[in-house]
């Protein structure tokens, strides 16, 4: 059961970061940014939501443990 909930879990954190990047990069090419730039946005949106996600679950594992 605990294993279906972390890749449960894991598999929607990177949905939502795949998300966030593709959002990013949407609106750097709106803004009138090259696609290096856009995918340098994209890039930086999925590795900040990723940081968030293992930020937050190393403080839920130390409050539960």
């Amino acid at each position: 059961m605990n294993v279906a909930v972390v890749l449960l879990t894991t598999g929607l954190v990177i949905v939502v970061a795949l998300l966030a990047a593709a959002s990013a990069a949407v609106l750097a090419r709106l803004d009138g940014a090259t696609y290096p730039v856009a995918l340098s946005r994209a890039a930086t949106a999925f590795a900040t939501v990723i940081t968030l996600a293992a930020a937050v679950a190393a403080a839920f594992a130390a409050l539960l443990t």
